[in-house]
């Protein structure tokens, strides 16, 4: 064995019992036992795949601690479904290598095999209440930055005084996080189970809220209307991308596509909104 190889091997047999120490960790965690099933056999594929590289190499590895707590942490705070596929699609040079080893080490296509059935098969499958209201958190989302976006722009050149407008935001975005909240209760009630209908009412309201709470904030921190607003418009890019990020990873959405139609669209609201806040201005001035 030369030295390239078994320096590959010992790289893959780090990230085996990295993994190992992952899946374990997440296991102990969940309720749901279909999840808690899942995520026992791959973390005993990957354990599996630690024991058969150590005996090649001969050597013992320490997994890396900082990866476990970090991915077991964003797992825990943003979702297991996005903290699983974010581990996986940092396998890259894990496959590189495994492909470099076929033909050179007996067995190796057992450990791909293994590999790829984590990510069609048993990841795809795991339940994740988040996931199932996901419609309703974009739903909230996307009409608190649009709708709110084109409010504050209009009212920041219609009164220019940056906590007037953050107040009369504040009500405002309040009020009609509190309407697309009862709108999606009674639009989930026709098709799904009451439970379901309140859920998803809850997750679309605090979604609304959370964006107007973000939305608002500059003006409050900021003396000059128009600084509140940039930064208010920097923070709804912000908010674009992180969530966009977010489902990218979680339901294997395209990125790039989500991401440009949101902006374009709350931008665009806001530069329309920015022009009937400025005539505004004019009417009142005279």
């Amino acid at each position: 064995m030369d030295k390239r190889m078994l320096n590959g091997l010992l790289f893959l047999q780090k990230r085996e019992i990295t993994d190992y120490l992952v899946y374990s960790k997440l296991a102990t965690k969940q309720k749901d036992e279909h999840n808690r099933t899942l995520l026992e056999k791959i973390a005993l594929d990957e354990l599996r795949h630690y024991q058969f590289l150590e005996k090649l190499t001969k050597q013992k590895v320490n997994p890396n601690r900082f990866t476990v707590m970090f991915f077991f942490l964003l797992a825990r705070i943003f979702g297991l479904t996005f903290g699983i596929k974010l581990l996986e699609r940092g396998e890259e040079k894990q496959q590189s290598i495994y492909h470099e080893l076929v033909g050179k080490v007996e067995g190796i296509e057992r450990l791909i095999a293994d590999e790829e059935e984590h990510e069609k098969q048993l990841i795809d499958t795991l339940n994740e209440e988040k996931l199932k209201y996901v419609s309703s958190i974009v739903l909230g989302l996307n009409d608190a930055l649009v709708e709110l976006t084109g409010t504050l722009a209009g009212l920041t050149l219609a009164l220019d005084n940056a906590r007037t407008v953050g107040l009369a935001g504040l009500i405002t975005g309040i009020a009609a996080s509190l309407s697309m909240a009862s709108s999606e209760y009674l639009s989930s009630k026709e098709e799904e189970s009451k439970s379901f209908a309140l859920k998803s009412a809850l997750y679309t309201g605090v979604a609304y809220i959370f964006a107007v709470i973000f939305m608002i904030l500059p003006y409050f921190l900021f003396a000059t209307s128009l600084v509140s607003l940039l930064v208010t418009l920097t923070v709804v890019v912000l908010i674009i991308f992180v969530f966009n990020y977010y489902i990218s990873v979680a339901k294997d959405y395209s990125f790039k596509k989500r991401f440009f139609e949101m902006v374009t669209i709350s931008l665009g609201v806001a530069a329309l909104s920015f022009v009937i806040g400025y005539f505004a201005d004019m009417l009142i001035s005279k």
